[in-house]
């Protein structure tokens, strides 16, 4: 059998698939910027929805990545067992980052309850063993899977913890809604894929002790006998005030044999500063004298 077309038909024809490919083509050419507009509008979305923990840390920042998260994963199995059986909260097993451990708190119906939100909490573990005084910053960062995009949603924030703060988290991390919503894909086939990077911030510690004595007048005299045949140094013996140890020390030639300058160094040395266990200063004020016997005229330093 054969197949007569009029010319008119063949071009119309020729014209409906042409525009049929071309609108194809345009629609396959569209698809990937719409994967991309989708990914940025949750974000928008969920950063002005997500909130962290009051405190006077850095602002929090709302982001999506690639890769997934260094330091600790993991996956909530049969999640939708924990809304339709109300749990209070999950805990997950330790990890360890920044030489301390932690673990993750989900609260499936928020932690203050029924408020349509999921918490994500991070918390610290083992705090015994730390000092009492225990204290550092952290930066640390929750991943949520978008299992269909293959993409993270990540919470980044930075915290002080310490003895008395251990826990940090967010509190509306996502909607229960937009969670459980299959075509947003963080609940696939009923799982729930979590995680965590945690970066500590090392800051040591430094203690000082301040000691304002009142103030007294304590006079010290020496006389050096045979002065002129004095080469490197004169040292008194050592005295005692406020109970720190002193000592004086004369330079005749400036305190270089080879110098041509002559002249008299003095120095007050505080003999205690060289046997401390920790680093302490020791300040105080004081006057050199220098008595001239022929015309009875004291020459000062000056404080």
């Amino acid at each position: 059998m054969k197949l007569f077309l009029n010319p008119l038909v063949t071009s119309l024809l020729g014209c409906a698939v042409g525009t049929w490919i071309c609108y194809t083509l345009l629609d396959e050419h569209k698809k990937k910027p719409l994967v991309s507009e989708r990914v940025t509008e949750h974000v928008r979305a969920r950063s002005t929805a997500t909130e962290a923990d009051d405190d006077d840390g850095e602002e929090l920042i709302v982001e999506t990545r690639d890769g997934s998260p260094l330091h600790f994963i993991t996956k909530i199995k049969s999640y939708t067992f924990c809304l339709l059986h109300p749990v209070d909260k999950l805990e997950t097993r330790e990890f360890e980052a920044g030489d301390h451990k932690w673990k993750l708190i989900i609260y499936p119906y928020g932690k203050e309850r029924n408020n349509k939100y999921v918490s994500v909490y991070l918390a610290m573990t083992n705090t015994s063993s730390l000092p009492i005084d225990w204290e550092f910053d952290a930066i640390f960062t929750i991943f949520l899977h978008n299992q269909i995009l293959d993409k993270y949603f990540c919470c980044r924030v930075k915290r002080r913890f310490n003895g008395a703060k251990c826990k940090w988290g967010f509190p509306k991390f996502i909607s229960t809604n937009e969670l459980v919503d299959r075509s947003n894909g963080y609940l696939v086939d009923d799982n729930l894929v979590l995680g965590a990077e945690v970066f500590v911030l090392k800051r040591q510690r430094v203690v000082e002790n301040v000691n304002v004595l009142r103030p007294s007048i304590f006079v010290r005299d020496w006389e050096i006998s045979e002065f002129l045949k004095l080469e490197n140094v004169w040292t008194s013996e050592e005295f005692n005030i406020w109970g720190f140890n002193w000592k004086i020390e004369l330079y005749p030639n400036g305190g270089d044999l080879s110098s041509k300058d002559n002249a008299v160094k003095i120095h007050l040395v505080c003999v205690s500063a060289h046997t401390f266990a920790t680093h302490q200063k020791v300040k105080a004020e004081f006057y050199m004298r220098l008595l001239d016997r022929s015309d009875a005229v004291i020459h000062d330093s000056g404080k």
